[in-house]
């Protein structure tokens, strides 16, 4: 049986669709797509910046110290919600390591996920990320939920929520870096 160019070409293309869906070949080509196309996120406008009502949030870290956001009130803060098995999430850390390298010590960052701390242990070590990761030990703000992954916030002092993004992003883009200079230049008024 002789099969045509036609056939030939489908059965290549089922092949290659096998491979992206059902392999970790195809998990890794969803991460470096959502690396091509991760632009800068976009910044909310001023009176549509939804304000903080709760910042009720008990967290633990991986070590097991608890925090909770309430003491970040008056702060700068990047919430960013994750998984080490969601391509978009994966394909952001590289910028988000970066953007935490320069203002970590000034901005709070938390890293929240809910996945077992050995696996995102694990992740952080192979990729040698040196993140703030933290566990959900109470129900999540409203204005911070969301049906999706990774979700990013950044917070201004006042409680503004002035950043809101799903999906894949930029982190590191100089759009972003003067937002939280601008943000960190902010009088408190907590």
């Amino acid at each position: 049986m002789k099969f045509s160019k036609e056939q030939i070409s489908n059965v290549i293309w089922i092949l290659a669709i096998v491979l992206i869906v059902f392999t970790p070949i195809g998990f890794h080509a969803r991460v470096m797509v959502g690396k091509l196309f991760a632009f800068s996120a976009d910044i909310i406008e001023g009176s549509k910046q939804q304000h903080m009502t709760s910042y009720d949030w008990s967290l633990v870290d991986l070590n097991g110290n608890r925090i909770n956001l309430e003491s970040n009130k008056g702060e700068v803060v990047l919430i960013n919600l994750w998984a080490t098995w969601c391509p978009p999430c994966v394909a952001e850390m590289p910028s988000l390591q970066k953007l935490y390298n320069d203002y970590g010590d000034r901005v709070k960052f938390l890293f929240v996920t809910e996945e077992n701390t050995e696996k995102v242990s694990k992740f952080l070590n192979r990729k040698n990320y040196q993140l703030p990761v933290y566990f959900e030990e109470s129900e999540i703000p409203k204005a911070l939920f969301s049906r999706s992954i990774p979700a990013t916030y950044i917070i201004s002092k006042s409680g503004k929520i002035v950043v809101d993004e799903k999906g894949a992003a930029n982190w590191n883009s100089e759009k972003i870096r003067n937002l939280l200079d601008e943000l960190l230049a902010e009088e408190t008024i907590f």
